[in-house]
């Protein structure tokens, strides 16, 4: 369950700053786009969180009782913030993933710039 536990939070920390690996490496951006998509889905309720389940399965399995609440319910609400500022939470994890996002594209923008540039005056580019 532990493993479980500590995939939960590098999955919550991957949404987090996730983007801004893009900015080194502009391919990064997929896979956090596809953890963005899955975290949003599992918020308005139309998947359920897999790492829940196995959660869940793990403390069913250890004799625990299983809880109703999800992951971020039991762990960030009323623990990182107050669980009335969860939806506060969620504006300020939009907000760091656009700026991520749009710093990744401005910095994909430059290098191709920098690529054609050097193309046309004859210079290899290294992107």
């Amino acid at each position: 369950m532990t493993v479980v536990l500590a995939l939960h939070f590098g999955y919550i920390a991957y949404l987090i700053v996730g983007g801004f690996l893009a900015w080194k490496w502009p391919r990064a951006i997929w896979p956090h786009l596809a953890a963005c998509v899955w975290g949003i889905l599992i918020v308005v309720h139309a998947v359920n969180c897999p790492l829940t389940w196995a959660e869940n399965w793990a403390r069913a399995r250890a004799g625990e009782t299983v809880p109703t609440q999800g992951f971020v319910d039991r762990y960030l609400d009323n623990v990182i913030y107050p669980e009335k500022y969860v939806n506060v939470a969620r504006l300020a994890l939009a907000i760091v993933v656009a700026v991520a996002w749009a710093g990744a594209y401005l910095r994909f923008r430059a290098r191709r710039a920098r690529a054609k540039s050097e193309e046309r005056s004859g210079h290899t580019a290294t992107v």
